[in-house]
């Protein structure tokens, strides 16, 4: 029986270029294309495809939240997610979403082959730089986690990160600017970061803010 593929991605050419693979397999058949979250999202529900090869980056609903609202409604219906980030934080969203995969578009056909089949199987499935990446944060090397900072840090830090000044974030938050200089100290010494800069791509990494 042949595997029922969706592919939502906004790039045309590396659809095309995704279905010539995909189709030359004797166990793989591509029923749609989508190039936005919102078609992702209508043609899985219409068409229920076995596994939905769903992007990350795009226009009108971008594929975390896609994913989100297709399992919510659909929990059986598998997700690949696809995308050019091989960043931990990207990763962990999508899978908290409810993908079942995550391939890196620098990932060779071999690799988004083995997610395709082992998706369609009910396996998990993560190309190798998306494996290093989870677990570089597992062993650690990946430097301090966020998640070792307090909620009201976890604000700051974003705030910070968007340009704002002491007096800017403690009217936002509704503290002293004197408080938002100790928690930023404290995040400093937490992080093992010494400059805003650094603290900015921290942050970005991390995901706290988008870019």
């Amino acid at each position: 029986m042949r595997t029922r593929v969706l592919l939502a991605d906004d790039h045309a050419m590396l659809r095309q270029a995704l279905r010539n693979v995909l189709e030359r397999e004797h166990d793989i058949d591509v029923c749609a294309e989508a190039n936005n979250g919102t078609d992702a999202l209508r043609m899985a529900r219409e068409l229920r495809p076995d596994v939905v090869v769903m992007d990350i980056s795009m226009p009108a609903m971008d594929g975390i939240n896609a994913t989100r609202r297709l399992l919510a409604g659909t929990p059986s219906m598998k997700v690949l997610a696809l995308s050019t980030h091989a960043e931990r934080h990207f990763i962990m969203q999508m899978l908290a979403a409810g993908a079942r995969g995550y391939v890196t578009k620098t990932a060779g056909i071999t690799e988004m082959l083995k997610a395709v089949r082992a998706i369609a199987e009910g396996q998990t499935y993560l190309c190798q730089e998306a494996a290093n990446a989870m677990a570089e944060a597992v062993r650690g090397n990946a430097g301090s986690s966020a998640e070792a900072l307090g909620r009201r840090e976890r604000d700051v830090l974003a705030l910070l990160a968007e340009g704002r000044t002491s007096q800017q974030i403690g009217e936002k938050l509704h503290i002293a600017a004197g408080t938002v200089d100790v928690h930023r100290r404290n995040i400093m010494r937490k992080l093992g970061l010494h400059t805003v800069a650094e603290l900015t791509q921290y942050a970005i990494r991390e995901g706290l803010i988008s870019i």
